[in-house]
């Protein structure tokens, strides 16, 4: 049977939530991993980048993705916010490329309308989505690796994903 495994990243300086899942022909989805990963608040922004991009580094080589995706930025009040949250997600980016990993992007609009389809789902809703997609008993907690679990479930519904054997 062909697979592939999709790394979603949720990006975020605080807190960036991953997941993996594996995608085989004629099964149903698996969840091989989600998390946070989680930098401490007032240390120095260099040194939570380098946290961020060790993390990956390491999850990437434990789960060996084939193909990554990951939320692209929105934001609409704290411009400052945004920018250490694109400096996060440039690395994400980064680390993905160095591992010669395919890199897919996909809008909070993109990713609930493809779980929920409701544009404006609430946090539970996309929780409740995912576990449902995945036939969980639980949903994922918390909510940003749920999320990062939803855009690795949208990147495979949108392409309707080319499996390998």
């Amino acid at each position: 049977m062909a697979t592939k495994k999709v790394l979603g990243i949720d990006p975020g300086t605080g807190i960036c939530g991953f997941g993996v899942v594996r995608f085989t022909t004629h099964k149903q989805p698996r969840l091989i991993t989600a998390g946070v990963i989680t930098t401490p608040a007032h240390t120095p922004l260099a040194d939570r980048l380098l946290d961020i991009y060790q993390s990956l580094e390491q999850i990437i080589q434990e789960t060996e993705p084939d193909e990554v995706a990951i939320e692209k930025l929105f934001f609409n009040t704290n411009i400052t916010t945004g920018i250490t949250v694109a400096e996060a997600r440039g690395v994400c980016i980064l680390v993905a490329r160095q591992h010669e990993i395919p890199i897919y992007e996909y809008t909070p609009l993109q990713i609930k309308n493809t779980l929920t389809g409701y544009g404006r789902a609430k946090k539970h809703d996309m929780q409740e989505a995912v576990r449902k997609y995945l036939d969980m008993d639980k949903i994922i907690k918390p909510d940003d690796a749920a999320d990062a679990v939803a855009a690795a479930i949208t990147h495979a519904l949108s392409t309707r994903i080319q499996y390998r054997d």
